[in-house]
């Protein structure tokens, strides 16, 4: 991770994090992290992280809504999935403010898509706790 940062900067952390959004085991703050330590502007690095988790969770939300059946069918035989569904069916939509915890985050971004939350609603919550959690890494690095 540290070679892509090196090399790519922004567009580099951008990358892992739209990864990072998805099933693929990465993790966006230790790529955050890792390109402030790099020497990546604060805001610039605030600013590719979350544009690409973003961009991340808003592919796993249109293949929870195109995928509807299936999606729901595979998060039933995994046991993050089981959890995420049990999170929607006791807060519905607003379960999207944990959609920022490891394991069970990105779970929750599909089956928004799959129980066709409106886009809108979806970006307003699951973006803003991205931000949220970005900037408060900011100190942790130099």
């Amino acid at each position: 991770m540290d070679h892509l940062l090196r090399d790519l900067g922004g567009p580099g952390l951008f990358i892992v994090s739209l990864v990072a959004a998805t099933i693929v085991p990465l993790s966006s703050e230790a790529a955050l992290i890792a390109a402030l330590r790099l020497g990546l502007p604060q805001w610039e690095a605030f600013a590719w992280a979350t544009a690409g988790n973003c961009a991340g969770v808003t592919v796993n939300y249109y293949l929870g809504r195109g995928g509807r059946e299936t999606v729901l069918r595979k998060m039933m035989a995994s046991r993050a999935g089981r959890r995420a569904q049990g999170w929607w069916d006791r807060w519905g939509r607003w379960s999207l403010l944990a959609s920022w915890l490891p394991v069970v985050g990105d779970p929750l971004t599909l089956v928004a898509g799959a129980m066709r939350v409106p886009f809108g609603f979806f970006a307003a919550t699951a973006f803003s706790v991205r931000a949220v959690r970005y900037l408060a890494l900011l100190p942790l690095a130099p």
